[in-house]
């Protein structure tokens, strides 16, 4: 197959170098996934606008064009590098997932302040429509803001009862009225009462990737969940964690979140191969002996469900290895993505198979961000 005749397939498209071409999905899926609004594809592909110039990503709300009236890219480069320009209402130059401009002075105030209660009225002080900010937050978090800043104040509040505060005192400190209030508020989140006895609060929070937003857990051992913000059995996942942790989970800063957003940057930047964040990773004995053989993979390479059995010494364990690889709630750094059918074929990722492709071009050294 010639160059000319790659260039003529829908299915390749060159990159900023002569010489390169990547493989992107076929026009067909893509412009399903454009009408969708289908978030898995984000990071996949970026689609241009012929009859307007502009080019965008692939969950803009904008109206949809016509097939024949788009052309697709890689990646922002290609489509700037062609004359379009960005798309004012999906943003394809930030990363997916931000937080808006109008949004920004609302999350660094929450932050700034833990203990302040934020009622409409505060919203609209700051310029707010406080519809359009409890849509936002539901959206993206799955919860009101009014949710969102009450589960903050709870995770501070948790904080200070560790380092034995009276539990009143730090009631008032965490900007509720009275203790029974703080008492009902903290019991809905935790599952249980207040007391410097409580340790079972999990902190969480949103990691933005070239891949879409991915949703981070932590306790004082590690990371203990890391995936993409809409995997399908993300819900399902924070259950079964918390029932194994007796936890529930609240969004608040923590001392591992730093690193692990260093290292995925590093890693998506082509400049890590081995991620050194602190895990915590419950299980059955099969499933931590699978995951923890799962992280000796090397980065670049990929397995067979079956090679995987008979390194742990299973080998009549194919279907039981592979379930273990569906269970697994660390996504990039316990590398599931590496394991691939005995075919050589791609299978199933709980991100979506085009992330999977991604990650395995990334480190195989196909593809860049």
């Amino acid at each position: 197959m010639t160059l000319e005749t790659l260039k003529g397939d829908t299915n390749f498209i060159m990159s900023s170098s002569e010489d390169k071409l990547e493989r992107l999905p076929t026009q067909r899926e893509m412009y399903q996934a454009l009408v969708n609004k289908d978030s898995s594809f984000e990071g996949i592909f970026i689609v241009g606008v012929k009859t307007t110039g502009i080019f965008c990503r692939p969950t803009c709300n904008a109206r949809k064009p016509k097939p024949e009236n788009v052309e697709y890219f890689a990646n922002t480069k290609q489509a700037l590098s062609l004359g379009y320009r960005p798309c004012k209402v999906c943003s394809p130059m930030k990363p997916y997932g931000e937080e808006p401009d109008w949004l920004k002075g609302l999350l660094k105030s929450v932050q700034q302040s833990s203990d302040k209660k934020f009622r409409d009225q505060d919203l609209r002080e700051l310029g707010l429509d406080p519809v359009r900010v409890r849509r936002w937050f539901k959206k993206h978090h799955g919860m009101t803001f009014q949710a969102y800043a009450r589960a903050l104040r709870i995770n501070h509040a948790f904080g200070l009862i560790q380092h034995k505060q009276k539990v009143i005192d730090v009631a008032l400190e965490s900007g509720f009225e009275s203790l029974s209030g703080f008492n009902e508020a903290f019991k809905k989140l935790t599952g249980g009462v207040p007391t410097s006895k409580q340790t079972n609060v999990i902190a969480v929070t949103r990691i933005l990737t070239p891949l879409g937003p991915m949703f981070a857990a932590a306790t004082q051992k590690g990371i203990c969940l890391l995936e993409f913000t809409d995997r399908r059995m993300l819900e399902s996942q924070i259950a079964r964690l918390s029932k194994l942790l007796n936890a529930r989970f609240a969004p608040g800063k923590h001392k591992f979140f730093e690193q692990l957003e260093s290292e995925l940057t590093a890693y998506f930047n082509g400049k890590l191969q081995h991620f050194n964040v602190p895990l915590d990773i419950p299980g059955t004995e099969f499933q931590t002996q699978v995951w923890r053989e799962l992280i000796n993979i090397p980065y670049g390479e990929t397995r067979s469900y079956q090679t995987q059995a008979m390194t742990i010494k299973r080998p009549e364990a194919v279907r039981a290895v592979a379930k273990a690889n569906g269970d697994n709630r660390i996504s990039i750094i316990i590398p599931c993505h590496r394991v691939i059918g005995k075919n050589g074929k791609l299978t199933g990722y709980g991100g979506g198979l085009w992330r999977k492709k991604r990650l395995l071009e990334l480190e195989q050294g196909q593809s860049e961000w």
